[in-house]
């Protein structure tokens, strides 16, 4: 059966941008191949599942077929599953615009802010 090390093969399918962030991550404790610990050299077989905390993004992903170089994002796209489930809408909060050179506002227009703000929060 092919595999591979998990470092590699994360830097491979441009889940990392470079070999040693993946394995930096491995150490740091950031990447679960089927939801166990992983060191840098463990093996990533096709059917794994593996999870990665890079940067400030969670990828969960399936391995489909196992690369040893670095190939294009067309071709590396192809060799895994993203399971990553979609990010939670975010609650944006509207932000109080003013006209650019309105100067400071009136007192009027302060209370109007503070009231709008704490309906807000």
């Amino acid at each position: 059966m092919e595999s591979s090390r998990v470092d590699r093969w994360l830097w491979a399918v441009r889940i990392t941008k470079t070999r040693p962030d993946a394995a930096a991550a491995c150490r740091g404790g950031h990447v679960r191949v089927n939801n166990r610990p992983a060191k840098p050299a463990t093996t990533v077989c096709p059917g794994d599942v593996v999870s990665a905390h890079i940067g400030d993004r969670s990828r969960i992903v399936e391995v489909l077929r196992v690369i040893q170089k670095r190939v294009g994002a067309p071709d590396a796209v192809t060799c895994y599953l993203d399971r990553t489930p979609p990010p939670p809408p975010s609650a944006a909060m509207p932000v109080a615009a003013r006209d650019r050179g309105a100067g400071r506002p009136t007192k009027r227009e302060r209370r109007v802010l503070d009231k709008w703000r704490a309906q807000q929060g």
